[in-house]
C-alpha cells in the first residue's frame, strides 16, 4: 500500500469520471485509417489526443484551478498548491492507430507524500483500473490484487517494447525463466494490477506514462520502482512487479554485462 495520508473517495471517483470522458472522446477518432502526425520526437500524435487532453485540462482548471498540471501534448502549466495532475491522453497510440484496443487514458495526481490518485482508464475494453492512497486499487469497481506468485519460472514479465531494452538486459531475461510478453503500455500493468501476470517493464518512460503506476500497482498490493529500485516517476524507467519477484526481476534489468 502507498505510504501518506489516505485521499477521499470522492476524490478517486472524480478523477476516474473524468479520465472515462477523456476516454469515450478518444473513441470518436477510434479507427485504423485516423489521421496521424508525427511529433518532433518522432511518436505519432492524432486529433483524440489532443482533444482528450484538451478536455482533460479544462475540467481541472475550472475544478481545481490552484493545481498544477503536465500533459504529453501540452507540457506544463504551473500551480500554487503544491499539487500536480499528469495527463497521457493517449497512452499506447501506436495501438489505437492500428485498432487495436489495448489503449489507455491516464490521470494522476501527484502530491507532497507522492502520487495520491491513478487511473488508467481501457475505453475500448470497458475496463478502468483506479487507485487512490490508503483506498486500495479497483477494477471497474470491484478491489483487485496482484498474484501471489513467488517464483520467477513462469511468471509472466511484459513490456512496452523489446526494441528499446538494452541488449545486455534482453540477454539476461531470455536466459531467465521469466515468459516475455508485448502486452505493453498501460495495458501491462493493469493486468499486473489485477493479478494476470507477475511483472511489467518499460526501459524508457515519461512522467505521464507511469504516474499513475506509483499508486495504482503499491495499492494493489504490488511494488513500483524505476530500475535502480527507486519509487521515481520522473527518472525514465519503470520497473512494476507482484512484489514477491521484484528484487529478482530488479537484479536482471538493472545489472550491466
Amino acid at each position: 500500500m502507498s505510504m501518506g495520508t489516505a485521499v477521499s473517495e470522492s476524490l478517486l471517483e472524480e478523477a476516474a469520471e473524468l479520465a472515462r470522458r477523456a476516454g469515450r472522446l478518444t473513441l470518436e477518432w477510434y479507427s485504423p485509417t485516423v489521421e496521424v502526425v508525427t511529433k518532433g520526437d518522432g511518436s505519432p500524435v492524432t486529433a483524440a489526443d489532443r482533444a482528450a487532453e484538451q478536455l482533460l485540462r479544462s475540467e481541472l482548471i475550472e475544478r481545481f484551478p490552484r493545481d498544477a498540471i503536465m500533459g504529453e501534448e501540452h507540457g506544463y502549466s504551473g500551480g500554487a498548491s503544491g499539487r500536480t495532475w499528469f495527463i497521457d491522453p493517449i497512452d499506447g497510440t501506436q495501438s489505437f492507430i492500428r485498432g487495436v484496443p489495448l489503449f489507455a487514458t491516464l490521470l494522476a495526481l501527484e502530491d507532497a507524500d507522492g502520487v495520491a490518485v491513478g487511473v488508467i482508464d481501457l475505453p475500448a475494453l470497458g475496463e478502468t483500473v483506479m487507485a487512490g492512497r490508503g483506498l486500495g486499487c479497483f477494477l471497474n469497481e470491484q478491489r483487485i490484487a496482484v498474484g501471489d506468485r513467488s517464483e520467477l519460472n513462469g511468471s509472466v514479465l511484459c513490456t512496452s517494447s523489446f526494441d528499446l531494452i538494452p541488449d545486455d538486459t534482453a540477454r539476461r531475461l531470455q536466459r531467465s525463466s521469466v515468459i516475455l510478453r508485448g502486452w505493453g503500455d498501460a495495458y501491462g500493468y493493469a493486468l499486473l494490477a489485477a493479478g494476470r501476470i507477475e511483472a511489467m517493464f518499460d526501459p524508457v518512460v515519461k512522467p505521464w506514462d507511469v504516474a499513475p503506476m506509483a499508486v495504482v500497482i503499491p495499492e494493489a498490493g504490488g511494488t513500483f520502482t524505476d530500475c535502480t529500485g527507486r519509487p521515481d516517476i520522473r527518472s525514465g524507467t519503470g520497473l512494476a512487479t507482484n512484489g514477491s519477484l521484484h528484487d529478482e526481476i530488479l537484479s536482471i534489468v538493472a545489472a550491466r554485462d
